[in-house]
């Protein structure tokens, strides 16, 4: 069966070096016909210097032109069965160290309470919108406001621009007041869903969004997404603003108040029938409450009771989150930024998070868990790119996939572990494990930061997996993971959820297991069996791991030790609770070293195919590092984004051989700076964008907290090349061939 994927072109490019010109280009899926003991076979390549053949090479994709200048004029043609096909466009070696894309940075604002902002380049993907095999850049532009959703005050507007390799802004999308910024929010998907060659963007819209397309740099026309006729009947406006001031939101915990007898779930017996009773005081008002007396009781709940469980309650301050209004999914076209289509966003929020246990906790966070969203490409029937989008995973958590035919956006299947049930919103001291939907109760409360997409099972379809669950590719769980709590944990003995993390990471861990491995870092500390494990990726067994006494908030994997077979796994390790699980371990778990390596994000840049770490926050460069040798590169005047995170805009293979290049900001964040490796290697690999686990990672890459991409097959120095499997690819649709 074969997988549809983008028709890419010959991906070369070359670079100025102290020895001369490296030269680099992509060997297609399309061209594999099987391997050798080093690397795979099927074309070789002939390289030309101003017109002029320079080399032939049969073991690798890259060639170091001792002889080159930067006046030298390069094109490749590939040899298959000793025929020469015809050479690629020419093209010159970058003018620095790096590709420079210059950026438009949007203008400066000033929030409703007065406060002014600027903006940053911030997460990026990549497609190729209009079908001539070079991708494009799609850049998200992030507030110097933006804020986790746990933090309260207003936003700036987000935007997402889509510019060509040479820096022109083909058009910007601003999302509007109505969708807030920050690293939760804004999921976009970039991949070309209905297979006419040319990439779609989705992504969640709202009234206010609109798109403004470019021309010479200069905005020529925009336009408002198209506003249900339900809601245009409704009232609602492309003027509308639903970001809450504090005034706002005492009135809107008043209304909640004020009906509180009809809640489903106080209707239901589920919650208490007064308020009083959930806040633990003594009985004192006649339900249906009064507006007077609700609004008694909401000055109560906001200056005595929230307080009272957390000096960090200071909901009286609670501004700018958006509690309220429509919301849609909409696709646009990739090349324009056309609107296609907008739907209702399924699941919608709902309320405010009180049924998402927004309020139950010490903490009391309105907005916070309700708005958790998740986003995702994967081959779900094991031919074609479905489109999955996602909300909550802390306690309900939901999911739908859609097709896109270029015509209609149809849900496929809709998964949904249904409502934790609280015992009382307030104070929930009934703690159950699943939600209420049979079947699918097992997803709540597994999510993470961010999912992965692979086909875990081996039936030639992908699978989601969702944090420490797995959606099978039909919509259905495949498995929940949990554990026996151990000694010093909350209850020993008992059976818990592994349940949320922060990193999680899908690969062929260790070569010697058939399939693929999950490693995850866990936050639920004693109430947890494990701070991190390292799972069957088939049936979600634990392989091993460590309890831990609270959060293990950062995890990696990587290939850093040449002789130990396998890939290596190491997390953050302040809170765990054993020594002896401390440091660097082996795929099968043995301990090989009581330090280790970085846990911001990691590429393939080396030669050898072991792995290497991307470190720099804030005021720093960012660098990439070896755990061996040290230093590789700092790309001075550059910066990472999201603060401690210190994920660049960027890691994939973008063009050149199969590693993966470095896409990063400029400190003022004027341009992209796009760095690629230049040590020659013999590994002869094909583009990684036509495996489709990873290609199907570079699409969710910027969801949430950014996690690395992962081939399908296990990838290292210590390789099997057999066991690559050989892609069996198809492009472009015949109804586009035809329309054409």
């Amino acid at each position: 069966m074969s997988v549809q994927m983008e028709h890419l072109d010959r991906g070369l490019a070359a670079v100025c070096t102290s020895e001369g010109i490296f030269i680099s280009w992509r060997l297609l899926g399309q061209e594999v016909t099987g391997a050798s003991d080093h690397g795979l076979t099927g074309a070789d390549f002939r390289l030309y210097r101003d017109g002029l053949l320079v080399a032939e090479i049969g073991d690798s994709t890259n060639y170091l032109d001792k002889a080159g200048t930067r006046e030298s004029v390069y094109s490749v043609a590939a040899v298959m069965n000793g025929e020469e096909q015809e050479r690629c466009a020419e093209i010159r070696s970058w003018e620095a160290p790096y590709l420079e894309i210059p950026l438009q940075k949007p203008a400066d604002g000033v929030t409703p309470a007065g406060q002014s902002y600027t903006y940053t380049a911030n997460d990026m993907s990549v497609g190729d919108v209009d079908g001539d095999g070079e991708y494009e850049f799609i850049v998200k532009w992030d507030p110097s406001n933006s804020k986790d959703v746990s933090h309260v005050g207003y936003t700036g507007n987000v935007f997402i621009d889509c510019y060509k390799q040479n820096g022109t802004l083909l058009y910007r999308i601003d999302l509007g007041v109505n969708i807030r910024a920050g690293a939760h929010y804004t999921q976009f998907l970039v991949y070309d869903f209905d297979g006419d060659g040319k990439a779609e963007l989705m992504f969640k819209t709202a009234p206010g969004t609109r798109m403004i397309r470019y021309q010479d740099g200069a905005p020529i026309s925009e336009a408002f997404i198209t506003l249900l006729t339900e809601d245009t009947e409704a009232g609602y406006s492309h003027e509308d603003d639903y970001r809450m001031s504090s005034v706002d939101y005492a009135d809107h915990v008043a209304d909640m108040f004020q009906g509180w007898h009809l809640h489903e779930e106080v209707v239901a017996g589920h919650w208490p029938a007064t308020l009083e009773a959930c806040f633990g005081i003594a009985p004192m008002y006649a339900y249906p409450l009064s507006r007077e007396d609700a609004v008694r009781l909401a000055d109560y709940f906001l200056d005595v009771f929230a307080p009272g469980r957390s000096d960090r309650n200071k909901l009286r301050q609670f501004e700018g989150f958006i509690l309220k209004g429509p919301e849609y999914l909409s696709v646009f076209r990739g090349e324009t930024g056309e609107e296609l289509t907008t739907v209702r966003y399924n699941p919608g929020r709902h309320d405010d998070g009180l049924m998402w246990g927004d309020y139950a906790w010490n903490r009391i966070e309105p907005g916070n868990r309700v708005d958790r969203f998740l986003a995702g490409v994967a081959y779900l029937d094991g031919r074609k790119p479905y489109a999955l989008l996602a909300r909550g995973y802390y306690t309900r958590a939901a999911m739908a996939a859609y097709s896109w035919d270029g015509q209609e956006l149809k849900e496929i299947w809709f998964t949904d572990s249904g409502w934790v049930t609280m015992n009382n919103p307030f104070r929930d001291t009934l703690h159950l494990q699943d939600g209420r939907n049979p079947g699918y109760g097992g997803l709540a409360k597994q999510g993470a930061h961010s999912l992965s997409v692979a086909d875990v099972d081996g039936d030639g379809c992908q699978e989601i997996i969702f944090g420490a669950a797995t959606i099978d590719q039909d919509g259905s769980i495949l498995y929940s993971s949990g554990g026996i709590l151990p000694e010093g944990s909350a209850a020993p003995g008992e059976y818990a959820k592994l349940g949320h993390g922060d990193a999680l990471h899908v690969a062929a861990v260790d070569p010697d297991r058939d399939g693929l491995q999950i490693y995850m870092v866990h936050e639920a500390g004693v109430h947890g069996p494990y701070g991190y494990t390292l799972r069957d990726a088939a049936t979600g067994e634990v392989l091993y791991g460590a309890f831990a006494t609270e959060d293990v908030g950062r995890g990696m994997i990587g290939k850093v030790e040449l002789d130990v077979p396998g890939l290596q796994t190491w997390c953050s390790e302040s809170h765990l609770a054993h020594e002896p699980s401390r440091g660097l371990r082996s795929a099968k778990g043995k301990k090989l070293d009581e330090r280790a390596p970085g846990t911001n994000m990691s590429i393939k840049w080396a030669a050898d195919m072991t792995t290497q770490f991307i470190s720099g926050t804030f005021d720093e460069p960012v660098v990439i590092e070896d755990w061996k040798r040290g230093e590789l590169l700092t790309a001075e005047g550059t910066r990472s984004n999201n603060g401690t995170k210190g994920n660049p805009c960027l890691v994939a293979d973008l063009f050149g051989d199969w590693r993966e290049e470095l896409v990063v900001r400029t400190a003022d964040s004027t341009a992209l700076r796009i760095y690629m490796s230049t040590e020659v290697t013999d590994r002869k690999l094909y583009t990684l964008m036509h495996d489709p686990q990873y290609r199907t990672g570079v699409a969710w890459q910027n969801v949430v907290y950014n996690q690395p991409c992962y081939t399908s097959f296990y990838l290292g120095t210590d390789m099997n090349w057999s066991k690559v499997p050989v892609p069996d690819l198809s492009f472009r649709s015949e109804k586009s061939v035809e329309s054409d």
